[in-house]
């Protein structure tokens, strides 16, 4: 996951107002981590239909 580090900052306003509550240290990084994949999902997701309609179509 070091490649992804710039990321693991970012967070919806309510999800950080609850974290900066008072909750422990471990849920803030699972909770980020949660956020980082379900950006990076349509990513993959996106790339593998293009690679896969690459070699079906266009590669003889």
């Amino acid at each position: 996951m070091s490649i992804l580090l710039f990321t693991y900052n970012y967070q919806c306003a309510m999800c950080r107002a609850v974290l900066e509550s008072g909750a422990d240290q471990k849920a803030a990084e699972s909770l980020n981590d949660g956020i980082v994949y379900l950006m990076i999902i349509p990513y993959v997701l996106g790339f593998l239909t293009l690679a896969f309609l690459y070699f079906r179509f266009f590669k003889k």
